[in-house]
């Protein structure tokens, strides 16, 4: 007889879907006002990963800024400079996977929303000094804890899906800019502090995002039906 019960507990995506869950990010993060909200989720976990770099460095984090444009800045103190900028790109595609990952476990779903809720909520008391900073955080919980308050999940995990992808993607095209910059910018710092070339850290942080995307392809269900 067929136990139903491990697919009651799965949310991983067909191939089907999940295709279609990456072109709606990638469009998602392409429209001019409404990808800025998912902006601030990479700038968000981007400045984070910096700041747990340092925490785990031995340093401490004074602030974490946000701005309406996407970008972010993270003021640490002491720890190990090089992990710490490198931290946030790398770190932000990592978040996007296991989101992603995390998401594809349906009876975890309400947990993850809460978890990552909390977690903004305790850099607003923790790390956030000005009113706009206060504010985009505010809107990121809600963003995170809202959906709480519906009981039908399967929704919620395509969404928390999507938002995985939007989040590696944005780690994917984020640090391009930074091509050329020679006096500005993580891969500029990374240049001073270790004298190798600042497109190297740059190609190392869009692969890490490309792997982190082809990791989430792996967790696709072959066999599954072409449904969410």
């Amino acid at each position: 007889m067929h136990d139903p019960k491990p697919k009651s507990l799965s949310a991983i995506p067909s191939k089907g879907i999940f295709f279609l869950e990456v072109l709606v990010a990638f469009l998602i993060t392409k429209l001019p006002f409404i990808s800025i909200p998912f902006k601030w989720f990479e700038s968000y976990f981007h400045e984070i990963s910096h700041g747990l770099a340092a925490i785990v460095s031995g340093g401490m984090v004074n602030q974490i800024q946000l701005f309406p444009n996407g970008a972010g800045l993270c003021f640490t103190q002491g720890g190990f400079a090089p992990l710490i900028t490198f931290s946030g790109y790398f770190g932000a595609a990592l978040w996007g996977y296991l989101i992603f990952l995390l998401a594809t476990w349906r009876a975890g779903i309400r947990l993850t929303l809460g978890l990552l809720g909390l977690t903004v909520v305790a850099s607003i008391l923790f790390w956030a000094r000005d009113l706009l900073t206060i504010a985009i955080l505010i809107s990121l919980a809600l963003f995170l804890l809202l959906p709480l308050k519906f009981d039908h999940s399967s929704w919620l995990n395509s969404l928390l899906r999507m938002l995985g992808l939007m989040i590696i993607l944005n780690a994917m095209t984020s640090p391009t800019v930074l091509f050329g910059l020679s006096t500005q910018g993580d891969a500029a710092k990374l240049s001073q502090l270790t004298w190798l070339p600042s497109w190297i850290w740059v190609i190392m942080w869009v692969a890490f995002s490309c792997f982190m995307l082809w990791m989430c392809w792996r967790r696709v269900d072959d066999n599954k039906p072409q449904t969410v």
